[in-house]
């Protein structure tokens, strides 16, 4: 069910309300431009700083907008159980097809604290579970041997893996097994780690490039690398710029940029400065979106 690209949405913003009309363009846009499915309410949809009434209000609208035509996975991460239990009741009633759960942040549950955290999301509803294991941001790093006792259960279906190790894949393949589903976190890594035996992304570029993005995770799902090689050449310019300043300030520009969002972020986050504006115009251009 979850493979290829998958765009990790940002949320827009007017007079630092939630867009809900911006939003809904959005997604039609990215159907339309042939994203494999939809994360509401990540990282990139800076779900830091939204209440948790915007944060539902936005993974319905992104839900019932979709409309059963491409999956959509809902954010549902918390370092505190019992919240993320509600966001994941509250995303398989109005009809998401799975749950994002980021390693708990800041407390810094161990590896056991880990299995239980997890087990208790898994028995709360039956909605599938994506793991997030994000340790440059949450600071713990799930190890292979615990996220290979999660994958036993039936519900927690695969790993969002932004380590930053592409040998991970490997690894993860003979711990969980090659039906568990791989997605890499980490857009400029992409490429190795479906060979290694990814089968997609959930991508902060294809918010901007979602055609070309789709484009390149589909030829890799054929098993052509040597054509995906090609596009990754268009693409690194752009994975760079994508992270020059804290995500997703420099996406949220280049799709001001595009005349499709207005180029609003939430303190404690900034808009990008100048410099960086003209590295993304530059990546928008070499990767022929602009």
């Amino acid at each position: 069910m979850f493979k290829g690209s998958i765009p990790a949405l940002i949320t827009p913003f007017k007079d630092n309300k939630v867009d809900l009309e911006t939003l809904e363009k959005l997604v039609e846009w990215h159907i339309s431009e042939g994203s494999h499915g939809l994360v509401a309410v990540g990282t990139t949809g800076e779900s830091p700083t939204l209440s948790h009434e915007e944060h539902k209000i936005v993974v319905e609208s992104v839900v019932k907008t979709s409309a059963g035509r491409i999956p959509v996975i809902a954010g549902a991460g918390s370092n505190n159980t019992a919240e993320s239990t509600d966001l994941m009741r509250f995303a398989e009633k109005i009809g998401a097809d799975g749950a994002l759960v980021v390693t708990p942040y800041y407390n810094k549950p161990n590896q056991k604290g880990l299995i239980n955290h997890y087990q208790l999301l898994h028995d709360s509803c039956n909605l599938p579970i994506i793991i997030y294991n994000i340790p440059g941001r949450s600071v713990i790093d799930m190890s292979l041997e615990t996220m290979a006792t999660l994958s036993k259960m039936p519900r927690i279906v695969g790993v969002k893996d932004a380590t930053g190790d592409v040998g991970r894949v490997s690894d993860t393949r003979i711990s969980c097994g090659k039906d568990f589903i791989q997605l890499s976190g980490n857009d400029e890594i992409a490429l190795g780690f479906n060979a290694h035996g990814g089968v997609g992304c959930i991508s902060v570029i294809a918010n901007v490039a979602p055609k070309l993005s789709a484009d390149f995770q589909n030829v890799m799902l054929k098993g052509d690398y040597k054509q995906a090689l090609e596009m990754q050449d268009k693409l690194i310019k752009l994975h760079r710029a994508a992270f020059l300043e804290p995500n997703p300030c420099p996406i949220k520009y280049s799709l001001s940029k595009l005349g499709l969002v207005n180029n609003e972020v939430r303190s404690p986050l900034v808009t990008v400065d100048k410099e960086t504006e003209k590295l993304m115009d530059d990546a928008l251009r070499f990767a022929g979106i602009i």
